[in-house]
């Protein structure tokens, strides 16, 4: 009896062998030999899922390490799962490359989603690889579980909440601007440099401060497209009006020498994104205890401000009293 020779695997099947099948560590990836992965949450448990895209050019500039990309990439997903208060469980990888992009870049950018996916313990549980005529895109679906019922919303915030934010604001746009516009001049020395693109290149999630959010956040969402807009979002979901004092916003070191220097990258620092810090909303009888949870998870967290009745969306004050109008709320893709 005859029986028929394998299938000869292809070039993509021996670059999910070579470089993916290594990251798929969960037992529901089936060793990315099907067609779908299993995800059971524990009992009772819900699961949250997200999605972010990152194209070649809009996100990251074409000659960006693969390995940061890839970071990059699967960052942005875990921050959205923190602003919920998630842990995150696993994702889905589609990565669509040009055929410039060789088995070398696939291989760098492998090694950097690898060890991110160790780091936050998150396994890739499968996906699709195509070829495409445009730029590398990547798009990562996350998924992540937390108890029944206690995923943070944007719509939850309430008057008297008092405002927070993580970490600084206005790193990674002041690093984005310095490579975009050959205009701005800032005398800084090259570890500062250094410093501002690598808060672009890589952001740092909050995935530690989860726990602390579910159990004190009324409302939350990471800051993506800058503080001013995704707060902005947060405030219209919830009805309500926030007002932010532009002075207690948190800034890096490097941050405040940057716009001391030059006061207009002030508009760019809290509009322009980028961060994947998390701001939230906190009752005023729970802000001490937030703040010791975050101390005690590593993460700073800076009050900035409260929520009012009012017309729902978000005022900015200077050290006047005055509200301050921006060109642009936030980075839009439209």
């Amino acid at each position: 009896m005859m029986t028929a020779a394998p299938k000869p695997a292809s070039a993509e099947d021996r670059l999910i062998a070579r470089y993916f099948r290594p990251i798929a560590k969960h037992p529901g990836a089936l060793r990315l030999n099907d067609d779908a992965a299993i995800l059971t949450p524990p009992k009772g448990w819900d699961v949250v899922v997200t999605v972010d895209a990152v194209v070649g050019g809009v996100h990251f500039f074409p000659d960006d390490p693969p390995a940061t990309v890839a970071r990059k990439a699967l960052r942005v997903n875990l921050s959205d799962l923190a602003a919920k208060g998630a842990r995150p469980a696993g994702f889905l990888l589609t990565l669509a490359l040009p055929k410039s992009a060789g088995e070398a870049w696939v291989k760098a950018f492998a090694f950097g989603l690898g060890s991110d996916s160790d780091y936050f313990r998150c396994p890739l549980l499968g996906g699709d690889s195509v070829r495409t005529p445009g730029p590398v895109t990547i798009s990562i679906t996350a998924f992540g579980t937390l108890p029944k019922g206690t995923m943070v919303l944007r719509s939850g915030a309430e008057p008297g909440d008092h405002i927070l934010v993580t970490g600084t604001i206005g790193d990674a746009a002041l690093g984005l601007a310095l490579r975009q516009d050959g205009d701005i001049r800032l005398d800084l020395d090259r570890r500062q440099l250094e410093y501002l693109a690598h808060r672009y290149l890589v952001p740092q999630p909050r995935n530690a401060l989860a726990e602390a959010l579910r159990r004190h956040a009324t409302a939350a969402m990471d800051v993506s497209d800058g503080l001013v807009g995704d707060l902005g979002k947060l405030c219209v979901a919830s009805g309500v009006c926030g007002e932010v004092e532009i002075a207690r916003v948190p800034l890096s070191s490097v941050a405040s020498e940057a716009v001391c220097q030059v006061p207009r990258l002030m508009e760019r620092v809290l509009t322009g994104g980028d961060d994947y810090e998390v701001v939230c909303a906190i009752p005023p009888h729970k802000v001490a205890s937030f703040i010791v949870a975050a101390d005690n998870a590593g993460v700073v967290v800076t009050e900035i401000g409260v929520v009012e009745k009012g017309r729902a969306g978000v005022r900015f004050v200077g050290p006047d009293g005055k509200p301050r109008a921006f060109k642009r709320a936030s980075f839009s893709h439209f």
